[in-house]
C-alpha cells in the first residue's frame, strides 16, 4: 500500500480533519466525517462507506493490521496518509483511537431505503428516540439495537448529528451497521402506520407494565428525552403505553438504559418458543 507523508499540523488536510472532528456545521457543509478507532473504521467500510482518506499512524498501527483493516475495501482514490504520533494525536478525537482515522463520506437514509417486509420476513422490531440531545445516549442506544437485531433506529426531531465522533465511538460502530433515519415525527408516525408497525410509547402515565404488553409482531418502541419525556402527538398516535417499574426514589432511567430492557424484552418474546 502507498503512502504519503504528512509532518505538519499545520498541513491544510490536518486542519481540514480537525475541523471534521469538532465542528457539525463543517461535516454537513463538506459531506465528510471521521471515525477514528480500528473495529469502527473495519465496520465502517465493511458497511460500503466510501473513505476519502485514511490517516495512519505507524508508532500506534503495525501495517500489517492497517492492511487487514482496509484490505479490498478502499476506493482506489482513497490516499492513506502517514502522520506521526503528534499530528495523529492533533486529529484524533479521543485518546487510545489505536492509529487509523478515516475519513469518509455522509451517507443519509430516508424511510423510503427501509426495505419492504415480505410474507417470510421476520416481524421488524424499531428503536424511535424523539428529540434525543446527547450524541453518547444515541450512541449507546445504537449498541443495544444493533445487539438486539433492531431492524432500524429512526432518530425524530433531533439536532444531534449521527457522525458526531461520540456517537460513533459510544455506538463502538454501530451507527454504521442498524440503519438510520433521521426524520420528523410526522413523517415517521406515517410511515409506522402506513407498514402496520404497532407503536408502543415508554412514558410513565396512563401505561402498562413492558413486560405485559405483545411485542413478537411488527413494533416500534418510542422513547423521548430524559427530563420531559413524549410529545402529545406519539403519546395520541401509540397502540399501547408502557413502563418500566421504578421502585426506588427515582422516576426514570437513562434513555439508553431503558432502550436496552425495552428491545430485549422484544428479543425474549420472541425467543420464547
Amino acid at each position: 500500500m502507498r503512502t504519503e507523508p504528512i509532518t505538519s499540523v499545520r498541513n491544510p488536510k490536518i486542519k481540514e480533519a480537525v475541523s471534521l472532528g469538532y465542528r457539525s456545521d463543517v461535516r454537513r457543509e463538506r459531506g465528510l466525517f471521521l471515525v477514528e478507532g480500528r473495529r469502527e473504521v473495519e465496520r465502517c467500510l465493511a458497511a460500503g462507506f466510501n473513505a476519502r482518506c485514511i490517516f495512519w499512524c505507524p508508532e500506534l498501527l503495525p501495517s500489517e493490521q492497517l492492511d487487514a483493516i482496509t484490505a479490498g475495501a478502499l476506493p482506489a482514490t482513497c490516499k492513506v496518509f502517514e502522520v506521526p504520533a503528534e499530528v495523529y494525536g492533533k486529529i484524533a478525537y479521543r485518546g487510545g483511537t489505536e492509529g487509523i482515522i478515516a475519513e469518509v463520506e455522509w451517507r443519509e437514509l430516508s424511510l423510503t431505503d427501509l426495505p419492504q417486509r415480505g410474507p417470510d420476513t421476520p416481524a421488524p422490531l424499531i428503536m424511535v428516540l424523539e428529540s434525543v440531545e446527547k450524541p453518547g445516549n444515541l450512541g449507546a442506544v445504537l449498541r443495544s439495537a444493533d445487539a438486539a437485531g433492531a431492524s432500524a433506529l429512526l432518530v425524530c426531531d433531533s439536532p444531534t448529528d449521527i457522525y458526531n465522533p461520540n456517537v460513533i465511538r459510544a455506538s463502538v460502530g454501530a451507527v454504521f451497521t442498524v440503519p438510520v433515519i433521521c426524520c420528523s415525527s410526522e413523517e415517521a408516525i406515517k410511515w409506522l402506520k402506513d407498514n402496520g408497525i404497532q407503536i408502543l410509547t415508554a412514558q410513565l402515565q396512563d401505561s402498562s407494565l413492558y413486560y405485559e404488553t405483545g411485542m413478537t409482531g411488527p413494533t416500534a418502541i418510542v422513547m423521548g428525552t430524559e427530563s420531559t419525556g413524549l410529545t402529545d402527538k406519539w403519546r395520541d398516535a401509540a397502540d399501547a403505553h408502557i413502563r418500566i417499574p421504578m421502585l426506588g426514589a427515582e422516576d426514570s432511567l437513562n434513555v439508553s438504559v431503558s432502550a436496552a430492557i425495552l428491545l430485549y424484552e422484544a428479543v425474549r418474546q420472541r425467543l420464547t418458543p
